[in-house]
């Protein structure tokens, strides 16, 4: 069995002992860029590698003429490839991501694997708070995987840029693209800014919070309950661009759209903090 979205502890410990399965640790703090790795070192899952927001799943902030690309530009193909084998991964593996945050770092990683066309990717419903609930135990022991042989295949993604969103606000009534920001309201509003130097949204967005695509247990809602969700909010997925601060948790909502059977919106990988970066381009506050 494939799994391609969310899976559970339960199918989790039964998947990796009968499939190559490879299991990635993706939890980080955005504010202390050391503490996903602290907490991996503390206790891991056995057999599982580390992924590093800032090094292995995002590339350099910066283009070759100086130019800012937001604080979590996509990475290189050739590097991401290099970073996946390092991690073990081939062209046949079950690879499941996991942190301790609702998915919302993991689900950067499904995003990356399903960029390069690898759909054999999953997110651990739940993380590990749902992992140790069924009574499994953390290891601490260094893991040093074979090098795999993953190679890109055609992208199950879509991508823009900040010149699509740009163009994009002055497209005709009735053919603009529906723009989705999935930072917390607060930010989206203007407020409360201690991340990105400026405070705001990009005009015309609507705000979905990643969280609201959880339960209070921390795991996902049902395909049904985000399905009725999403479609009050977006006319059609093909028609929709996801962002957020910096290009991570709007691939919670990209995660939370195809489990609800919603497929084909885009990520737009330098969201807020690239839009923010040049003072030409127009800033809204407020609720809308």
């Amino acid at each position: 069995m494939m799994f391609t979205t969310l899976i559970n502890a339960e199918q989790l410990v039964e998947q990796r002992t009968k499939h190559h399965t490879v299991i990635i640790d993706c939890r980080h703090d955005l504010m202390d860029p050391l503490a996903g790795k602290k907490a991996y070192d503390a206790g891991h899952f056995e057999g599982a590698v580390f992924a590093n927001l800032d090094t292995d799943l995002s590339g350099s902030k910066f283009d070759e003429h100086g130019i800012f690309l937001g604080r979590h530009p996509l990475p290189k193909t050739e590097d991401l490839l290099a970073a996946l084998r390092r991690f073990g991964i081939n062209d046949d593996t079950q690879v499941v991501a996991y942190d301790a945050h609702g998915g919302m770092f993991a689900a950067r990683l499904w995003w990356l694997l399903r960029s390069i066309g690898h759909a054999q990717v999953a997110v651990l419903d739940g993380g590990i708070a749902a992992w140790t609930a069924g009574g499994q135990t953390l290891h601490t022991e260094a893991v040093s995987p074979i090098s795999g042989n993953i190679e890109v295949k055609s992208s199950l993604t879509k991508q823009v840029n900040v010149q699509t969103v740009l163009q994009n606000l002055q497209a005709e009534a009735g053919t603009q693209l529906q723009v989705i920001d999935a930072r917390a309201a607060d930010r989206f509003r203007g407020e409360n800014e201690t991340i990105d130097p400026v405070g705001g949204h990009i005009p015309g967005a609507k705000n979905r919070f990643f969280k609201d695509n959880l339960q209070a247990d921390g795991q996902f809602k049902s395909a049904q309950a985000l399905r009725e969700e999403w479609l009050a909010l977006i006319d059609a997925p093909s028609n929709a661009i996801m962002q957020c601060g910096s290009g991570v948790t709007a691939c919670h909502n990209l995660l939370a759209l195809e489990v609800a059977g919603l497929r084909g919106a885009a990520l737009y990988p330098g969201s807020w903090s690239e839009w923010c970066s040049d003072a030409s381009r127009p800033v809204a506050t407020g609720s809308v």
